[in-house]
């Protein structure tokens, strides 16, 4: 497979779970001469967790620290589908049907406008944002006669945080070397400010090191990215 020949389009629930999972092969198709593409599906003010209470996040914030990193990874374009806080985190509550619509021919990057050779998906988990994002993008990207819908060559899953307490494991099926780029990916996820977190939190900047290290030794290199492939056509 030449990554030159690749369009990439990741479909991220939130920002920051495209860093996570796909920067590093972000990175490295760009840098080979592919496209990539990214859809961020809800991005909204959102308390967060912090010592001794809740911590607000504007989505001013989010949304400035989305742009900073798509402009660092050079992506193509992106966008951002839903704005308001009545969708972030309630995305299982919209019907299938209307964000399969939207992934479909919906919006600007949608697939059948973009035409990727490659979707990635966020594998599903216990946070429902993912689930339904999975699961839509996977109903949007089903088989069909090329003539009348397109189809990726490639659909996978990739890695996220949230897969650290689940009841279902991350099984990958695909590696991507990215010891060239990890420096790339640890500089991206810095640039989402707002999301980083202590150093023994599982979505801490030091965890995502250690997970693209681990997944390294897995197929004897410096660090890679995971993710489970559904769907290679050759």
């Amino acid at each position: 497979m030449e990554l030159s020949e690749q369009r990439l389009l990741v479909i991220s629930p939130h920002p920051d779970d495209e860093t996570y999972g796909c920067a590093g092969t972000i990175a490295k198709i760009k840098d080979h001469g592919g496209e990539v593409y990214v859809i961020v599906v809800a991005l909204a003010d959102l308390p967060h967790y912090v010592a001794g209470g809740m911590e607000p996040v504007t989505a001013t914030t989010r949304a400035q620290e989305l742009d900073d990193v798509m402009r660092f990874l050079k992506v193509d374009d992106y966008e951002v589908l839903f704005t308001d806080p009545e969708r972030l985190l309630r995305l299982d509550a919209l019907p299938r049907r209307d964000l399969v619509e939207r992934f479909e021919r919906g919006c600007r990057l949608a697939i059948n406008t973009l035409k990727p050779t490659i979707v990635a998906l966020p594998a599903p988990s216990y946070n429902q944002d993912h689930v339904a994002v999975f699961e839509a993008g996977f109903t949007a990207c089903r088989p069909h006669l090329p003539e009348y819908k397109h189809a990726p060559t490639m659909v996978v899953t990739y890695d996220n945080p949230t897969l650290s307490w689940y009841h279902q494991h991350f099984h990958p099926t695909l590696y991507v070397d990215i010891s060239a780029y990890l420096d790339t990916k640890v500089e991206a996820f810095r640039r989402h400010r707002s999301q980083i977190k202590s150093s023994r939190h599982f979505g801490s900047l030091e965890s995502m090191v250690d997970i693209a290290r681990v997944k390294g030794r897995e197929i004897a290199v410096e660090a890679a990215e995971a993710f489970v492939c559904y769907r290679m056509v050759l």
